[in-house]
């Protein structure tokens, strides 16, 4: 069994997918983190694993009982067998998935600049990722990548599907969708025209992943409603099964893969990257990236000079009930033992001002 490791998540590979057939895995999620693309954080939160794991599980048969297809298989109990959430007694951090081929983009360089070639997605490439990472946004907070790059010239109103210029805070009555490529050494924003170049897609399967994404951004926002979350963002990836049919893959609606929002708290990875975009290490990725892009260089970690630090204990001993707390309401299940999440949000706000 082979076992790839991510930032947040491993892999391990249960049986290959071949070209006709999808292949096996279990996903096991570790308590590590991620902020700015860095890469695993010098800090674990306790419980992070297997709360994940089970919110994006709940997600998972929530879709698949509203006929979203995805590639959950089921949850890894602690004797080894595969079982619903329902069926689940003890909390696990093991999730098993249909797997589909993996094609990343050729690299090269044309006068030092780094170019991707996607042409092999040209086949009508069937179980296989979509190298493509798809983002709905119901509101524009404050900080959100939108302002800069339409500050930039980087996308337009038009690519956003807007009518106006956004304000921070705003919500939209219709959600606007983005998109990104999801196998380069960087992820980078992408029109939805070069988007359906670069994937081999044509204008029905452009269609037909909005209208998955619009599913997948209904069903999250119905599920989380009900604990009284607002849900502002969130992304999804896709593939294609072994007759080119889409399915959602990778995990969806946790805290890591959405901006969720309780009562104007964020409930969600934002709480670290507002803590970290306090210190220095911060503005030290961001000229880190700056210098990068200008040299064309994709490992911009090698030009950061410093680490980043480690989190207050307080910080992390909160974060940590937020995802166990925010689990528990959301699936309906108290899989936890940890304070409800509206009393740990006081928490948080209460650290915020000491």
């Amino acid at each position: 069994m082979k076992v790839k490791l991510g930032s947040v998540k491993d892999l391990k590979i249960i049986k290959k997918p071949s070209k006709q057939n999808m292949g096996i895995g279990h996903f096991h999620f570790s308590d590590r983190y991620s902020v700015f693309d860095w890469g695993e954080m010098p800090d674990l939160l306790i419980g992070k694993g297997e709360a994940l794991c089970l919110m994006g599980a709940y997600c998972f048969e929530q879709l698949e009982a509203r006929g979203i297809p995805t590639h959950y298989r089921g949850l890894i109990n602690e004797y080894g067998k595969n079982v619903t959430l329902k069926e689940l007694e003890v909390s696990t951090n093991i999730m098993e998935v249909d797997l589909v081929n993996v094609f990343y983009p050729k690299k090269y360089k044309i006068n030092d600049k780094t170019e991707y070639d996607y042409s092999q997605y040209n086949k009508k490439l069937e179980n296989c990722l979509i190298p493509l990472e798809i983002i709905y946004r119901n509101g524009l907070p404050d900080g959100s990548s939108v302002f800069r790059r339409l500050k930039q010239g980087k996308t337009t109103l038009t690519d956003l599907g807007l009518d106006h210029y956004p304000v921070p805070g705003e919500h939209f009555s219709n959600p606007i969708f983005d998109v990104s490529t999801k196998l380069e050494d960087k992820d980078r924003y992408l029109t939805w025209k070069n988007a359906r170049k670069i994937a081999g897609l044509d204008n029905k399967e452009i269609d037909a992943i909005k209208s998955v994404l619009l599913e997948v951004n209904s069903t999250i926002t119905n599920i989380i409603s009900d604990v009284g979350l607002i849900n502002e963002d969130g992304k999804i990836e896709l593939g294609f099964d072994n007759f080119r049919k889409l399915i959602v893959v990778d995990v969806v609606g946790t805290l890591d893969e959405c901006r969720f929002v309780y009562k104007g708290m964020n409930v969600s990875k934002e709480i670290l990257r507002k803590f970290y975009k306090k210190t220095a290490w911060y503005n030290a990725v961001e000229q880190a990236k700056k210098v990068a892009e200008k040299q064309n260089n994709t490992n911009w970690k090698m030009l950061c000079k410093l680490k980043p630090p480690k989190l207050d204990s307080k910080l992390i001993d909160i974060v940590s009930r937020i995802y166990k707390a925010a689990t528990n309401e959301i699936i309906k299940r108290k899989f936890f033992d940890v304070d409800s999440l509206h009393e740990i949000i006081g928490e948080y706000k209460k650290y915020l001002v000491e």
